[in-house]
């Protein structure tokens, strides 16, 4: 019952603080505070002396006497100054704000603990704003440990709630022997692993001791959050198994057989054929299907995707193709449309731009079951759209679709339709888990027989007349370049290049060719226009912003030029790096950035030169960055809160718990049984503040 009351009745909370734990940091209860983490520890059972100190020391503390304190500066900027010393020397602690209440609590002649972060002014070596404490017995009995450090924000400090009125907070809690942790973990998980105690655990992270009992308590604590995201996962996934039952494909057809042997511009791969299997296995099972395809740019999803389509409509269902781009709907629809010719199947091209007339054609054939497939953008979701019998959906770079935007899909059909959802952003394994942990997940790992490895230099912009000369030879051999750029127009804040003066350089230097400009900004029927002429060879280089990242499938271009591309994620310089190397040719990319670059700048870029592996990016990725950053795999950070697992460092944390999840719900699926009743407990309460997509792909 403590754990749910309200944070305002803790001795020192009140009213005023408990609204700013509320507003600034979403913390209500005793339980919310004692889930609220600390972000670092120091160590408080170490002391230094003043000659010690250098000013790239973190946090310090030293026992010192207080000489003498003094006011300095002039008007507003006046500033307190203690001067305080120990056996090897003198320095000055500084206070800017509060101080009359510092002046009538330090005494000269007293000696102090003080602990901050020393910094060098002038010649003298000062700490700011220090913490003090008399120096005696119980103060040094307490500095046995290691202190917290939580995050907080401007407004609470300005309210006295900085990292160590809340440490204290946290220690009145703590000390409550009303406080009672019932164990949330299942009695079989606590005796696999030997964890301490939730008690334990939340006392320790808290209050540590050593750093040995500190990693014990982070990581039964990382188990259980992600313990109990696994939980929800898969509980919700079997529920949507057993709830519906999907439309069973009784054969591949003679239209999925015809292709293979007839139409296919290329053989498959073993991945594709493999993927291929494995979602007919899925659609013949009773079950409706929800499967994620993940492969590398110029993999060949869209040969998979429409080849299972081809077996949907051969089972008598209609089956649609849904991208995010009007353009990239459109090439999948001329490409699509040319490679089934030869069927006889009546295919379709909706977006928003499609004229009322053939508007008119397609909801007719839609409802009357004649139209078999329909490619398109979001449009596809519109009420009016009615499908007569839809059974396999295809969402490509499904990131770029919102979660109730892709639910409308279901309510298509009565029986919901099988559904694949594709990315070309390879997700990295702990993000598949969590983020797409109810679907079944498919890997294309080959490239198509042919294909070279796309050769990535990095470049500084001191090479940039021998870029020019390298690009002009590429165009002479009649191949063609991209080049893309960070933003539109010059920017008063960021000293970056920008496309049109990048577009007026480049049209200069190569007089004698077309160039095509493509950016956000311009109508979607000149952008199309500007593709279409690129696409047909009449223009030679394209300068654009990161629009073509997706959906622009040009063989014939063998260049890929990054200006700043420092200013990329790795997942989206390997997107850009993909509209290359889709043809035999040698394919370039060219990443140019200033000399003066940061470490991680230089790391990213090393990565790039150093692998064409989309998986190997991804994860290279999530280590740097963090999983809320990753470009492609969510379009706001994550569904869920981390508050102390970490999904680029606890992979086998993580690992550990889904296999646990698994085998508990294989015996007690709906945790009924008395020892897993609490475990039952917590995860309602978890789910209580969340919205439940978890029925939906």
């Amino acid at each position: 019952m403590l754990l749910s009351t309200d944070i305002k009745y803790v001795a020192g909370v009140g009213p005023a603080k408990s609204k700013l734990f509320a507003d600034e940091l979403g913390i209500t209860t005793i339980g919310d505070l004692l889930g609220y983490y600390p972000y670092k520890y120091i160590d408080r059972t170490k002391f230094y002396t003043i000659s010690e100190l250098s000013d790239q020391m973190p946090y310090v503390q030293l026992k010192v006497k207080v000489l003498g304190m003094e006011m300095r500066g002039v008007a507003r900027k006046e500033r307190l100054v203690a001067i305080v010393a120990d056996a090897t020397g003198t320095m000055e602690l500084v206070w800017f704000k509060g101080v009359k209440y510092v002046k009538n609590q330090v005494q000269i002649g007293q000696s102090y603990v003080v602990f901050g972060k020393p910094t060098m002014f002038g010649q003298k070596m000062n700490i700011a704003h220090p913490e003090m404490e008399v120096l005696n017995a119980q103060t040094l009995e307490k500095l046995t440990g290691w202190q917290a450090f939580y995050n907080t924000s401007e407004k609470m400090k300005s309210h006295y709630l900085d990292s160590r009125a809340i440490s204290r907070i946290v220690a009145k809690v703590l000390q409550d022997e009303m406080l009672n942790f019932d164990e949330t973990l299942p009695p079989e998980v606590m005796e696999r692993y030997h964890f301490m105690s939730r008690c334990q655990a939340l006392h320790t992270i808290h209050q540590p001791a050593t750093p040995q009992e500190l990693k014990l308590a982070q990581t039964r604590l990382k188990y259980e959050e992600l313990f109990f995201i696994q939980l929800d996962i898969l509980k919700k996934s079997k529920r949507q198994r057993q709830r519906f039952r999907g439309q069973p494909f009784t054969k591949s057809g003679e239209l999925f057989n015809r292709f293979y042997t007839e139409c296919l511009p290329f053989p498959l791969t073993g991945a594709q054929k493999r993927v291929i299997r494995a979602i007919f296995d899925d659609c013949r099972s009773g079950r409706q299907m929800n499967r994620l395809l993940q492969g590398d740019v110029g993999s060949g999803k869209t040969i998979v995707a429409l080849s299972c389509a081809l077996i949907a409509i051969g089972n008598g269902f209609q089956a649609a193709i849904m991208a995010p781009t009007e353009i990239l709907a459109t090439q999948h629809y001329q490409s699509i449309s040319q490679m089934v010719e030869s069927l006889g199947i009546n295919v379709k091209l909706l977006t928003g731009s499609t004229a009322k007339k053939q508007r008119t054609i397609i909801d007719q054939e839609l409802q009357d079951g004649s139209l078999q497939l329909l490619i398109g953008t979001h449009a596809l979701l519109e009420d009016k759209v009615q499908f007569s019998n839809l059974g396999f959906v295809v969402i490509d770079e499904q990131h770029r679709f919102g979660v109730a935007q892709r639910a409308k899909l279901w309510t298509k059909n009565t029986i919901p339709p099988h559904v694949l959802v594709m990315t070309a952003t390879p997700i990295p394994r702990t993000l598949a888990m969590t983020i797409y942990g109810d679907l079944d997940v498919s890997i294309i790992d080959e490239l198509p027989p042919g294909r070279k490895p796309i050769a990535t230099y990095h470049y500084f912009d001191n090479k940039r007349q021998e870029l020019y000369g390298f690009l002009r030879r590429e165009i002479e051999k009649g191949r063609q370049v991209y080049i893309v750029y960070p933003l539109i127009h010059e920017s008063e804040k960021m000293d970056y290049r920008n496309l049109m003066d990048g577009y007026d350089s480049i049209t200069k230097i190569f007089p004698e060719y077309q160039v095509s400009i493509v950016h956000g900004e311009l109508k979607a029927a000149v952008k199309e226009e500007e593709m279409r002429k690129f696409a047909e060879g009449e223009t030679k280089i394209m300068v654009a912003t990161t629009v073509i990242e997706v959906g622009v499938n040009v063989p014939n271009a063998s260049v890929m030029v990054i200006e700043n591309a420092d200013r990329f994620g790795l997942s989206q310089l390997h997107q850009l790096r993909g509209r290359v190397g889709r043809g035999a040719e040698q394919s370039y990319c060219i990443l140019m950035t200033k000399y003066e670059i940061g470490n991680e700048t230089r790391q990213r870029m090393n990565i790039m030169v150093d692998s064409n592996d989309g998986f190997v990016i991804a994860e290279a990725d999530l280590k740097l960055r963090g999983p809320g950053d990753i470009d492609g795999t969510m379009q706001s950070g994550l569904p869920f809160d981390l508050r102390i697992a970490n999904l680029a460092t606890d992979g086998e944390i993580l690992t550990h718990a889904r296999h646990d999840v698994e085998q508990l719900l294989e015996t007690d699926e709906d945790l009924q049984t008395p020892e897993h009743e609490l475990c039952r407990i917590r995860l309602e309460q978890l789910n209580r503040k969340k919205q439940n997509w978890g029925t939906i792909s």
